[in-house]
């Protein structure tokens, strides 16, 4: 089920510097370079990766203390559900997606914008508080009787996961197959399985409801994450000056204190 957060933002006589970028050029959405920015006003809608739950919601509330006047709501998902809702013209003003992949299927059909990667995010194994299956490697994701839920094949977490098991050169069989990462994590936390293979962000984000095993670099593999403004969106204005305070050095600081990594 789509997790939706409404935030109030109000943004009041935005300026170029607000939402640029950092090393002294205007970011792609922010207001045109030498001019005056007018007051943005109006309602957006954020389609983002259920993994940007936390990092996003940061963003919203620091967004509409600096910026007072309009509304921003977001629709956390997987990014294959919200590629396919965009794709059948469901209402949306941006996209964030946790893969190129499913990026690349909006603007193939010409209903997004130039897209930026703003992020990136690896793996790791979540257990139940104290692991009490003894998980210590990928490896041992792999052994009978071990109980491991993994993101469908479809969505970015579950294909992430499986180059993992192509690296560490094992197979893993899905006790629970979920829709979107949250879902996973979630089996973990109610100990309906041994293990998950989950996001570093969201092991972090659970804190003390899961115990993370990192997964070693040589083996591991990450997911880059691109955002795009949506053609169809009714308030373009907003939609980009969104996009470029993601982009923008307090996006990247909250995305990094989130666990997210450089694109």
């Amino acid at each position: 089920m789509r997790r939706r957060i409404g935030v109030l933002l109000a943004v009041a006589a935005l300026t170029p510097a607000a939402c640029s970028s950092s090393g002294g050029s205007s970011a792609p959405g922010s207001a045109h370079a030498g001019g005056s920015a007018a007051a943005l006003s109006g309602s957006i809608t954020v389609f983002a990766a259920s993994s940007l739950t936390e990092a996003f919601t940061t963003l919203g509330q620091q967004f509409d203390k600096a910026h007072p006047g309009a509304h921003v709501g977001f629709d956390f998902d997987s990014s294959s559900t919200l590629a396919a809702s965009i794709q059948q013209g469901q209402p949306a003003d941006v996209f964030a997606s946790a893969s190129p992949t499913n990026m690349a299927t909006v603007v193939s059909s010409g209903q997004v914008n130039r897209p930026q990667n703003f992020t990136r995010n690896q793996m790791e194994i979540a257990t139940p508080p104290g692991n009490p299956a003894g998980i210590k490697t990928v490896a041992d994701l792999a052994k009978p009787g071990v109980k491991v839920a993994l993101c469908d094949a479809a969505v970015p977490c579950g294909a992430t996961a499986e180059k993992v098991f192509q690296n560490a050169h094992v197979t893993v069989r899905a006790t629970a197959s979920e829709p979107d990462v949250k879902s996973t994590i979630g089996v973990v936390t109610t100990k309906e399985v041994d293990a998950g293979m989950v996001y570093v962000t969201d092991v972090r984000a659970a804190g003390k409801q899961v115990t993370g095993v990192p997964i070693p670099s040589s083996v591991n593999a990450s997911t880059t994450y691109p955002i795009a403004t949506v053609k169809a969106g009714a308030h373009h204005e907003l939609a980009q000056a969104w996009v470029a305070y993601v982009l923008s050095p307090a996006g990247r600081k909250v995305l990094a204190a989130d666990g997210f990594l450089s694109p």
